[in-house]
This record gives structure tokens, sequence and C-alpha cells, in this order.
């Protein structure tokens, strides 16, 4: 291995070329393993909670993360889903204020935090960390983006037939000619994603399960494969 990447603590990650922190070299390294941790996460334990501080930037390393908005009225909206590779927490880091979101592991989960001051550190001493943060928050913008686009030129069928098609590929198991897996969250929040009532999705369900495309018993998902 490189010997500037065996020193860096994102060193042996899948996701290290694209990681915000891969341009930190020399002596900044030491900055950043100081304000570098990793955590397991049980499913249903936070990553952060909607309005706490900002503690630091997590990158998501392993499992699913849920991000979540809370209304005054105490009715609450999943907004995505973060998979491994995704990076959050980092706008309320450029913004200096609260988190917007909670965050939750709906499946058992790994992060890697690195904390506000080590951060704020990196990045005036590496212009890069900085412009790679800034490219998350293009992303993020380009994801919403999408997804404007996507009601506008997808039906509601084919949005959830994606989105279940997306979760199986990751986190489905092979049984026999099908790929299966327990949808990790309510169906209430399959409906947020795809923005559409809960008596919607399950009509939509239905209309899956009656073409072949998949199928649906209680919170089990399946597909046939070749």
């Amino acid at each position: 291995m490189d010997p500037i990447r065996a020193n860096h603590p994102c060193g042996q990650c899948a996701f290290y070329s694209n990681s915000v922190w891969q341009p930190v070299s020399g002596a900044a390294v030491k900055v950043l393993r100081r304000g570098f941790k990793r955590r397991d996460l049980e499913m249903g334990e936070f990553v952060y909670g909607q309005g706490e501080d900002n503690k630091g930037v997590f990158c998501v390393s392993r499992g699913l993360i849920a991000l979540r908005s809370h209304q005054v009225d105490g009715s609450s909206t999943m907004l995505r889903l973060a998979y491994p590779g995704d990076v959050i927490g980092f706008r309320s880091f450029l913004r200096s204020g609260h988190h917007q979101t909670e965050a939750v592991a709906i499946l058992p989960s790994r992060v890697c935090r690195v904390s506000h001051g080590n951060i704020s550190h990196l990045v005036r001493t590496n212009p890069e960390v900085l412009a790679r943060l800034a490219t998350r928050c293009i992303d993020e913008i380009d994801r919403s983006h999408a997804r404007i686009v996507a009601m506008s030129t997808r039906s509601n069928k084919e949005r959830l037939s994606d989105l279940l098609g997306a979760l199986l590929e990751r986190y489905g198991r092979r049984i026999g000619d099908q790929v299966q897996m327990h949808l990790p969250m309510l169906r209430k929040d399959l409906a947020d994603l795809i923005g559409v009532p809960p008596e919607t999705l399950s009509r939509l369900l239905k209309r899956l399960q009656a073409d072949g495309s998949f199928g649906v018993k209680g919170r089990t998902v399946s597909t046939r494969v070749s």
C-alpha cells in the first residue's frame, strides 16, 4: 500500500479515493487522526438529532442511514437514504448551525466522524477538503433536482419500482431464483421517499405484485432473477 494511504485513517476504506478527507496529507494527517472516530450503530441508533449542534461530518461506510425531518405538529417525513459512501452532517457544518434533520441507522451501520474543530483546521490548511465538501453540496442539489424531474417524467409506479430495485440490489439476499429482503422502513417512509400518500403506496404495491415485478408480503419484498 502507498505509505501515505497506509497512514491515512481512511486508507483502507473502499471509498477512499472519493473521500472528503483523501486530499489530507503530510502533517495534517495527524490533525485528521486526532478528530477521527469510527462508530458501529445498531438499528434505531441515532447519528445525530434534529436541532442538535453540529459536532462533525460523518461518512457512511456500512449499512443504511435514514434522514428524517420532524415538524412542529409532531409529524415527520423521511427525506432520503444515505448509503455507504455518502457523507452527512456537512451542511450544518458549513453553515455553523444546527442539524436540520435527524440521522438514524435503519440497518446495522458504521459511520466515521471527523470532529468539528479538526475539520475547521483542515479546511483552513487544505482548500481541496473544502472543495470536496462543496462538491457534496452540489451532489445533494443534483439529487434533489433529479427527484423533481423524476416526479414529472416517471410514474409513481416506476419510481417505487426503482427504489425497491435499488434496495434489493444493495441489501437483498439470493434465495433460489429470488432476491429477497426485509424492508428496513415502514410503508409510510417508502411513501415519503417517492412523494405519495400512504394509501397511494398500497395501490402501487398491489400493481407491482399483479404485474409480477415484485412480491410483497408484510415487509418482505422479493423479485425473481434469471
